[in-house]
Order: structure tokens, then C-alpha cells, then sequence
């Protein structure tokens, strides 16, 4: 069970951000869980970097979620992570694990001048479909 609950743990934690899986119950998450079900091979509950490196994206930033340097990612190391890269995200510049009005609108202006593509100070219905198709991959 307890090795069930961190393979749980580490798909929660790492699916967002390091694996690119769909949301919690979308249809990639089960095959996430499988992924790393059969990453961790001896069935500890942890992941090992050699364990790891079945998956990519995880082993890319294996050096940032071992906080404690001991060579495994455990459960609370990657919910760590993950918390840290969900501030991130949402706009947590400071690290602090609150994200101020300040912090938010200054993500929210940066998310729109990447939007306003000529800089005019609007977005348009052009530049709205051109960052909907760059962000689904049509060109």
C-alpha cells in the first residue's frame, strides 16, 4: 500500500510539470501511473536516478527535486517540487509560497505581451488564433 500511495504521490507531483500527462483523469494519467509503476524496478516506492532516466522529463530535473541530495526522488520531495513549480506558474516570482495581487499582474502582463504579437497595447482575434494554433502545433 505504501509504495501504491508514493507512485500516487509522484504521479500528482510530476504529471503537470515534468511529464506533460493530461489532467488528473484525463486519458494519459493511467498511463503515466504505469510508467511509473514500472520506472521504480525494485518496487520501493522511491526512484533512483538510474530508475529515473525511464523517464526523461523527470531525470532532466532529478538534481532539482532531490532536495536532499540522497540519490531518490521520494514522495515528499516531488510534491515539493511540484507545489514550487505550481507558485511558479501561477506567478510566485519571490518563492515565498503566496502569490500577491502584485505577482499575479505582473504574470497576467507578461502572459498578455506575449499574446499582443505588434505591441500595439490590444489583442486581436488574429493574434488570439495565432497563439491558439502555436500552442496546439498548427501552422
Amino acid at each position: 500500500m505504501k509504495t501504491v500511495a508514493i507512485l500516487i504521490a509522484i504521479a500528482l507531483g510530476s504529471a503537470a510539470t515534468l511529464v506533460a500527462a493530461a489532467p488528473e483523469g484525463g486519458p494519459h494519467h493511467g498511463a503515466m501511473l504505469e510508467r511509473l509503476k514500472a520506472a521504480d524496478t525494485n518496487g520501493d516506492g522511491l526512484l533512483s536516478r538510474a530508475e529515473a532516466a525511464a523517464l526523461p522529463r523527470l531525470a532532466e530535473r532529478f538534481d532539482q527535486i532531490d532536495a536532499n541530495h540522497d540519490g531518490q526522488l521520494s514522495r515528499d520531495e516531488l510534491r515539493a517540487f511540484h507545489q514550487a513549480q505550481r507558485g511558479k506558474a501561477l506567478g510566485d516570482a519571490d518563492g515565498d509560497g503566496r502569490v500577491s495581487r502584485a505577482e499575479f499582474l505582473a504574470k497576467a502582463a507578461e502572459r498578455f505581451d506575449r499574446i499582443d504579437a505588434n505591441k500595439d497595447g490590444f489583442i486581436t482575434p488574429d493574434e488570439r488564433k495565432a497563439i491558439r494554433e502555436a500552442r496546439h502545433g498548427h501552422h
